[in-house]
């Protein structure tokens, strides 16, 4: 696990380490501009001073003799090229150099130099370059050492200061500990650094949501045990019905209520299994294209059987050209096949559904009429509820089949609008966002 405490110091010390090598590196160059500019004029003028002096060779010896001591190193030569005086005899020096400064290599190191004449004879003051480089680095070694028995104090002091300013997020995190299902009060940003606001936001929306899942799930659980109860003891009932039941006929008539009670619990329970996997979280899968046609066509094909047997015109308007959406395809088809479903149960004998799909300037659309009794404006929101069902209805349900909808539709930012239909009942139609056309 990484700790953000040792990054930063690890960082910081690299920071300030880098910065002191940088500032000696700085150091060393402008010492070694100095130290060049001062020795070559300390060389113009000690050649000069030989200038103006009478150039004897036992004079220059007495002249010289202070110098020995020193990097500087002395040759005269008569006009004739024959030297006649050497400061450094041991030392490997340039040879005769031309006037004026001159850097010579002598292939042990590199000299600089300055050379004139006088009278004829030619004077050569020259000094090792390493002697101006160790200079240098002598300068940028004393600008850097008060620094480098300081980097453990700073080392002390970042760890300390950083450690203050990572303790606000230690307190959200045992803020945090103390949340439970039960209390999920957001987390207060008073006393918060502008740093951390961002973040306590983010957990704040977070158990806020949170909040509203564990909600929902109470309230669901709950509506599903109400729901589960009924027609659980309605069961027990008709089962001791078929076994009180004296005669054939009233067996008969017994376990047909029976069978009939089981397919509705068999309903809602495959209903509630239905919307908790359309539930976020629930089991997702990845979004493909979806021709809404195709769909539309097999989800007819599915409901005819249904609208057959209830005398019921179930008719398709197909799209002018193929519409495609980005979506789950098992999850679509089971929103319209609920949609289609609802309208043929709640449309009397006789009656007329269509299924269109289509296309305008909001986008792309799944809609289904039908010229049953329809909603009124007043109730046509509440059918989205969980396990609503209306008081004015006989038909078995569930009460979860609009619900399954509008949370399919969700997952696929889509909307669900209920308003009256041409055909005189009700209009529901599915509009998608986004779409692609063919």
């Amino acid at each position: 696990m990484r700790s953000i405490r040792r990054q930063l110091l690890f960082a910081l010390l690299a920071a300030i380490t880098l910065t002191t090598l940088l500032g000696a590196l700085a150091t060393y160059r402008t010492a070694r501009a100095e130290a060049n500019a001062m020795f070559d004029y300390q060389l113009r003028q000690l050649a000069l001073s030989f200038r103006d002096q009478a150039l004897q060779n036992a004079h220059i010896r007495d002249l010289a003799s202070n110098d020995d001591a020193q990097d500087f190193s002395i040759q005269i030569w008569r006009p004739d090229g024959t030297r006649i005086y050497l400061s450094h005899p041991g030392k490997e020096l340039p040879h005769h150099a031309p006037l004026g400064f001159a850097t010579i290599d002598t292939g042990k190191g590199k000299w600089r130099a300055f050379g004139l004449q006088q009278g004829g004879q030619t004077i050569q003051v020259a000094q090792p370059l390493q002697a101006r480089d160790e200079l240098a680095l002598a300068a940028a070694l004393r600008t850097v050492a008060p620094f480098l028995p300081m980097l453990p104090m700073l080392g002390v002091l970042i760890w300390v200061v950083v450690g203050r300013g990572l303790r606000p997020l230690d307190a959200v995190a045992r803020a945090m500990t103390t949340r439970t299902p039960v209390a999920l009060d957001p987390l207060p940003e008073n006393r918060v650094p502008t740093e951390v606001v961002p973040l306590v936001r983010s957990l704040n929306d977070l158990l806020a949501r949170l909040k509203r899942a564990l909600d929902a799930q109470r309230e669901f659980i709950a509506d599903a045990a109400h729901e589960l109860r009924t027609p659980l003891a309605a069961l027990s009932l008709q089962l001791q019905l078929a076994e009180r039941a004296t005669d054939a006929a009233a067996r008969g008539d017994a376990f047909g209520e029976l069978e009939r009670g089981l397919e509705r619990a068999t309903h809602c329970v495959q209903q509630l299994l239905t919307l908790a996997r359309q539930e976020p979280g629930g089991g997702d899968r990845p979004l493909t294209p979806v021709n809404l046609d195709d769909l539309v066509a097999k989800v007819v094909a599915d409901q005819l059987p249904l609208a057959e047997a209830r005398q019921i015109d179930l008719g398709v308007t197909p799209a002018a050209r193929a519409l495609t959406v980005s979506g789950d395809a098992e999850a679509l088809h089971i929103l319209v096949s609920n949609l289609v479903g609802n309208a043929i149960r709640y449309t009397p004998p006789g009656g007329k559904v269509d299924v269109a799909v289509g296309d305008d300037a909001l986008g792309t659309f799944v809609e289904v009429n039908d010229s049953g009794p329809g909603i009124p404006p007043e109730e046509r929101e509440r059918v989205f509820d969980r396990f609503y069902r209306r008081a004015q209805t006989d038909e078995p349900g569930s009460g979860l089949g609009l619900a399954i909808v509008r949370t399919i539709a969700e997952r696929h930012r889509a909307s669900v609008l209920l308003d009256a239909a041409d055909l005189g009942g009700l209009r529901a139609r599915v509009r998608f966002g986004g779409s692609t056309a063919s």
